[in-house]
């Protein structure tokens, strides 16, 4: 039996992550039998390796290997692929073809992408894992094949059965085994070996010294986040190899060619739920009613201190100056400011602009702490009541068109409809 490291050796595999090991002490155990296998991970992980090792190392060894990319094959020609067709089965079809179930008769099929096949063809592939049988494109005779199954997916496969993009049965089937590979993010110490191995490669194929990377250039490769695993830390050296004259890469040569190196390593901003974004949409509408709120307060201020000044109550002015201003400051008194007992004439009812006699005779005093005429109550609208206003505001303007309204109020339309939903509009 072949140690870990001679199957590395063999399959040109570097690193000594745990999980990788791990993955491949796993192939090596079910190698011997025909239980189907999932093997799951990111894209550019390697996953292409995997069955290579379960082919090689079982009894199917010298019969045939298929890798099919099931992702590449377009959806109305995939089941003549995979189970070949009859002569005239549609238009093209000018001879009789064999697919790869039938070629790799004793041997072993690779699906690559295994997701992406149709549901159509997801239940042809599902009688040949429990029974063994296909039929051809074009035919009604029943034939059987004895092939291993391996396949290969990027896609979150629980999520793809919920929203019914995968057969539940299928899945189940292929996943006898899954064998899971890590990302290259989670295997920081293989990234630089992985640098070096393609770095020899890359100075061998082009005929040139082989490249050095500096301490601090290491460390910057290793923290590098390689959304594309394997693929794209290969592309990467081999544009360095090609570009660069010099063999040995600092920091600041490695950051010029790694993208967006600062968006790699800083936390998002951005939000990453529906109900963050709902929040952000209350937030904004909140925003803009007390910005109007302080408008209107500041507008009431103003002509409070007009209807003193036109009718030329200079002494009153004077004397309640400090408590106006008081009483309208911020805009929003304290619970625990100090109580004013101030007198202050007022009508039973405000007047328009320059109707108020103001006359000191009249017996319409009041004592600040009787709250006659509330500032909060009636010289300013809730924060609710102006949310309502503006939503009621914004509708009548458009039409009653919501997606109109929630584009004026600046918010989505879903916290435009739970807003009418909760205040009854």
């Amino acid at each position: 039996m072949p140690t870990i490291q001679d199957i590395k050796r063999r399959f040109e595999i570097i690193g000594n992550n745990e999980d990788l090991n791990r993955a491949i002490d796993k192939s090596m155990l079910i190698a011997p039998t025909d239980i189907s296998v999932l093997i799951s991970g990111e894209s550019g992980v390697g996953k292409e390796s995997i069955p290579k090792i379960i082919h090689q190392l079982s009894l199917r060894k010298h019969n045939s290997y298929i890798a099919v990319n099931c992702g590449a094959i377009p959806e109305g020609t995939i089941d003549s692929e995979l189970f070949g067709h009859e002569k005239g089965a549609f238009t093209g079809a000018v001879a009789t073809r064999k697919g790869y179930f039938e070629v790799a008769d004793g041997g072993t099929i690779f699906l690559d992408e295994v997701g992406e096949l149709p549901l159509t063809t997801q239940v042809r592939l599902l009688r040949v894992l429990e029974t063994g049988e296909f039929i051809k494109v074009g035919s009604s005779n029943i034939q059987k094949t004895d092939v291993r199954i391996v396949a290969a997916t990027n896609m979150k496969m629980i999520k793809a059965v919920a929203e019914n993009k995968f057969r539940e049965d299928l899945y189940y089937r292929l996943n006898t085994v899954e064998i899971s590979l890590p990302p290259l993010r989670e295997r920081k110490s293989d990234i630089h070996l992985l640098f070096r191995k393609f770095a020899i490669d890359f100075a061998e194929k082009y005929r040139m010294p082989v490249l050095r990377l500096d301490p601090d250039a290491v460390s910057i490769l290793e923290n590098f986040k390689w959304p594309g695993n394997i693929r794209q830390l290969r592309n990467f050296v081999e544009q360095i190899s090609v570009v660069e004259k010099s063999r040995s890469i600092s920091p600041e040569v490695l950051l010029h060619y790694l993208p967006d190196y600062s968006k790699h390593n800083l936390p998002s901003t951005t939000p990453n739920s529906e109900k963050d974004a709902d929040f952000a949409s209350e937030r904004a509408l909140m925003f803009n009613a007390i910005f109007e709120l302080k408008t209107q307060i500041g507008d009431l201020k103003k002509l409070t201190l007009e209807f003193l000044k036109e009718n030329q109550n200079i002494t009153f002015y004077e004397k309640n100056h400090a408590l106006i201003n008081k009483l309208f400051k911020d805009e929003h008194p304290k619970n625990d400011a100090p109580q004013s007992t101030a007198l202050v004439p007022v009508p039973n009812s405000l007047p328009a602009v320059g109707n108020f006699s103001g006359d000191n005779n009249n017996n319409n005093y009041y004592n600040e702490n009787d709250r006659i005429i509330d500032i909060e109550e009636s010289g300013s609208l809730s924060l609710i009541e102006k949310e309502i206003e503006m939503i009621k505001k914004a509708l009548e303007k458009n039409d009653g068109k919501r997606k109109d309204a929630a584009n004026e109020l600046g918010i989505s339309e879903r916290t435009l409809y739970r807003k009418i939903k909760q205040f009854d509009l």
